[in-house]
């Protein structure tokens, strides 16, 4: 048996070159993604490391316990401080250093990386005994030393296109700012390697801005020879305040750093990992498919085996051990090409400027395992029903000449299961139409619901297969006799019929939900971005932890062309209900600026200890207008009765609230602060406005400008990854779908072989048997592509009720030019599969091919 096993699969190299492409792409995605995820974690300690390389120990202030205080300690973190670690047994050198976050201006005035905050940080250059910063060797220039000075680090020169000597615009916490570039350092910050930017200052100013003068965020130390790092850091830490400073040692700064960077990375790997379970999910079908056909074609040969002894044992053993086989061909096929993946990742995921750290490959053992498993096991469990039918087989089969069609009692059992996997997942799905809530149970019940109908398709495939293709065959029975033939070819076995157009069901059905979900939600959130907003004009933080100045509040007010500016002021009110957001307005000129239809009272009613709700808020709270409300602005402070001045339609610009923007902003995050700016302008659109409007706010690099459309692209940009992902799955589709069709044809000539010798000597020349093969993939891709149509647009019906929930704006449309591509796409994969098995068919000697036993 072991040798018949063997023989079949060197006797049947295509087939197998196709199941082994099958099953090769997903587990390249796989070990791919491990090896990548590995290969950016090793190179996250090794920066990280070489970052810390000489640094013991560092002193930092201590956070204050949780209601110890009012405020944060003062920082002990000096001068005198630091000549009094250098004192310290085992120290060998000390270091200060300021560290901060500052965001700065590319060299033509854009935000350079901004919406990157976390990683734009930003210190202080101190030198040692030689003149120089250790931690930021000088590559050009000189190091800053006075006020009005900075140097950067070279990637973020490159990336903003700076030179030495030009004046740069920047921010770290408030007003813009100007600097002259006088230097360029490196760095090994795996923070500003992973996409980050650097800035430093010189010592004072770097106080100054993010200490106070004369105080330090850190002391670094380095330990004299013989001394470890965990032995300085008991002896530093006898000597600190207790409950002012902490020591900490390199090694596990360096650990941090890298598992803070590697989190705030880890997202890249989850786009592989979609594509491997698409690949695979899909490719499994194409191995059932295979060994379902292999064990039909060799029907006569394994009941000539049952007849000369083996038993049903060995036969589903020797299924298996085939599957076994080509599932270990594909590991080690597909773990080859994902090391390549694996070294591509890094700068196709690093290509729009967030770089990520590269180093050798890291091949550990759960990357080889995670190959071996999911190769072999999915192809071995793909095999498994196969081999059952195989077991199935009687020595009587032998005499047989021609495959037998599958039993009446089999269709009818297969149809009764997929009717009630077809009725059980529209159900499903149609008791979540009128959820319209997106919590995370309703969208796993909405996966169940989809997973539900998949199987039921593809239960039903074959039964759907005769009507739908016999209605189709219309069109084809129009190019003559070609045609006819090609359309009883697909006839002639349903259930095969239907197992090669399940891979194209489950693409294109998949890419089609995907498709309308995405074009559905991206126009919601496009209507969104501007409902609610009659300014031209927007000006906003970027980040939180900022507001806007109160100058460039007054700059924007004066700027020509503007004839309304409206100040908001963002802050939390919490209800019995939780935390929501209230705007702070002025109740003079937020008609202007804002759309605001009010159900009950009016903006005008706005005054100190009365605030209008949202209509959801006021329902939920089961509040109307005149009532009272019992509620707390800000994080701190006392709940206060607050009576209700008014009640509007919900709108995104207005949140969930109104007040008066002295009250709300005396209770915000930053007091006093201004988030927001609402334009009314003379001439929307004009690029010499909105560059007068960015002049006036000094080019911030923390602030955003944007008109009307500006807000709706970047509101519909959030569905770009979804859009890119979603084409990337249907290429995977399509490439099995294409190998499935092509096995299937292949088989299927090779099965044909004496019925194609007869038609070409009853005079169908080479052409016509060409047309012939090719008209019988389009009529099987045909059919695949309408289920998985048919699938996708009602699964994207019932889901998207769910996205209705968070997106009041939400309403289905279909993105026909999406839905006529992917139509074009699958199509044309099944007409050009064909073309090997139609060149293999045209190619047989009439003769020969009658001649054929």
């Amino acid at each position: 048996m072991l040798r018949t096993t063997l023989r079949n699969l060197l006797v049947h190299k295509a087939r197998l070159v196709m199941t082994v492409l099958a099953v090769c792409l997903g587990v390249a995605f796989v070990s791919g993604t491990l090896v990548f995820a590995d290969t950016t974690a090793a190179a996250h300690r090794a920066a990280s490391s070489k970052n810390f390389a000489g640094i013991a120990v560092t002193v930092t202030q201590k956070a204050p316990e949780p209601g110890a205080q009012d405020g944060p300690p003062a920082n002990v973190l000096d001068d005198v401080l630091a000549a009094k670690l250098a004192r310290v047994p085992g120290v060998a050198a000390v270091r200060p250093s300021v560290d901060g976050l500052a965001t700065l201006n590319a060299a033509d005035g854009t935000p350079l990386r901004a919406d990157r905050a976390w990683s734009n940080l930003a210190g202080a250059y101190v030198p040692g005994k030689d003149g120089e910063d250790s931690r930021h060797p000088l590559a050009e220039g000189r190091a800053p030393v006075r006020t009005g000075e900075i140097a950067v680090d070279t990637g973020t020169a490159g990336a903003g296109g700076l030179r030495v000597g030009d004046t740069v615009t920047l921010a770290t916490d408030g007003p813009v700012m100007t600097a002259r570039l006088v230097g360029l350092v490196t760095t090994d910050d795996t923070r500003v390697t992973a996409g980050g930017t650097l800035v430093l200052f010189d010592k004072a100013t770097a106080q100054k801005l993010f200490s106070t003068p004369g105080h330090y965020t850190g002391i670094d130390l380095s330990a004299a020879s013989g001394t470890g790092a965990y032995e300085l850091a008991d002896r530093v830490t006898a000597v600190l305040p207790a409950d002012r400073a902490e020591a900490t040692t390199g090694q596990a700064q360096a650990a941090q750093q890298a598992i803070l960077v590697n989190t705030l990375t880890r997202g890249y790997q989850k786009i592989p990992m979609v594509f491997a379970g698409v690949s695979l999910f899909i490719g499994s079908f194409l191995i059932v498919n295979t060994f379902t056909m292999a064990v039909a074609r060799r029907s006569r040969e394994t009941a000539l085996l049952r007849a000369i002894g083996a038993t049903r044992r060995q036969v589903s053993r020797s299924v298996l051990l085939e599957a076994f086989v080509v599932g270990l061909a594909a590991s080690a096929v597909g773990f080859l090409l994902g090391l390549g993946i694996a070294a591509a990742l890094p700068h196709v995921l690093g290509s729009d400027g967030n770089a990520l750290p590269t180093g050798p490959l890291e091949i550990g053992p759960r990357s080889v395992a995670a190959a071996l498993a999911v190769g072999v096991g999915v192809t071995v469990l793909a095999a498994w029903l196969p081999s059952r039918r195989a077991a199935r087989t009687a020595p009587v089969e032998a005499m047989r000449t021609a495959e037998q069609p599958p039993a009446d009692r089999r269709f009818r059992l297969r149809g009764a299961i997929g009717l009630g996997l077809l009725a059980l997942g529209v159900t499903w799905l149609v008791s979540l139409s009128g959820a319209k809530d997106a919590s995370e149970e309703n969208l796993r019940n909405a996966m169940v619901g989809c997973g539900l109908l998949v199987a039921a398709l593809i239960a039903l495939a074959p039964l759907l297969a005769p009507p739908v293709i016999r209605l189709a065959g219309r069109l084809t029975g129009r190019l003559g006799v070609t045609g006819r033939l090609a359309r009883e070819n697909a006839l002639r076995d349903p259930r095969r019929t239907a197992a090669t157009a399940a891979t194209l069901l489950l693409s294109t059905g998949l890419v089609t939900g995907l498709a309308v979900i995405g074009n559905s939600t991206g126009q919601a959130l496009d209507r969104q971005a501007a409902a609610g907003l009659a300014a031209d004009y927007v000006v906003s933080t970027r980040s939180t932890m900022t507001g806007i100045d109160p100058g460039a509040v007054r700059r924007l007010a004066g700027t020509d062309g503007v004839r309304t500016a409206t100040a908001i002021s963002d802050s939390t009110l919490v209800t019995g209900g939780g935390v929501q957001q209230i705007s702070g307005v002025d109740p003079a000129t937020v008609r202007d600026t804002m759309k605001l239809d009010f159900l009950s009272g009016s903006a005008e009613d706005l005054a100190p200890g009365r605030i209008a709700l949202s209509s959801s808020l006021a329902r939920e709270q089961g509040v109307t207008t005149g009532g009272l409300l019992d509620v707390r602005l800000g994080r701190e402070g006392e709940f206060t009765k607050y009576e209700i001045a008014g009640v509007y339609k919900d709108n995104p610009v207005a949140r969930d609230a109104l007040g008066t923007r002295a009250e709300v902003a005396r209770n915000s995050f930053l007091p006093g602060s201004v988030q927001r700016v609402l334009l009314r302008t003379d001439d929307t659109g004009s690029k010499a406005l909105e560059t007068r409007l960015r002049t006036a706010v000094g080019n911030n690099p923390l602030l955003k400008v944007q008109d009307r459309d500006q807000l709706v692209r970047e509101a519909a940009g959030t569905m770009g990854d979804l859009l890119n992902v979603m084409y990337g799955m249907l290429g995977i589709g399509v490439v099995i779908s294409g190998l499935g069709i092509v096995n299937t044809l292949a088989m299927s000539v090779a099965e044909r072989t004496r019925e194609i010798g007869a038609l070409r000597a009853l005079g169908m020349d080479r052409s016509g048997i060409r047309r012939m093969i090719r008209l019988e993939a389009l009529t099987v891709a045909g059919f695949g592509t309408l289920l998985g149509l048919a699938g996708g647009l009602f699964g994207a019906w019932a889901v998207g009720s769910l996205a209705n929930g968070a997106i009041d704006q939400y309403t289905l449309v279909l993105p026909w030019s999406t839905l006529l591509l992917v139509c074009l796409l699958s199509l044309t994969i099944g007409t050009l599969a064909a073309a090997v098995p139609a060149r293999r068919a045209a190619s047989l000697s009439p003769l020969e091919a009658v001649a054929d036993v």
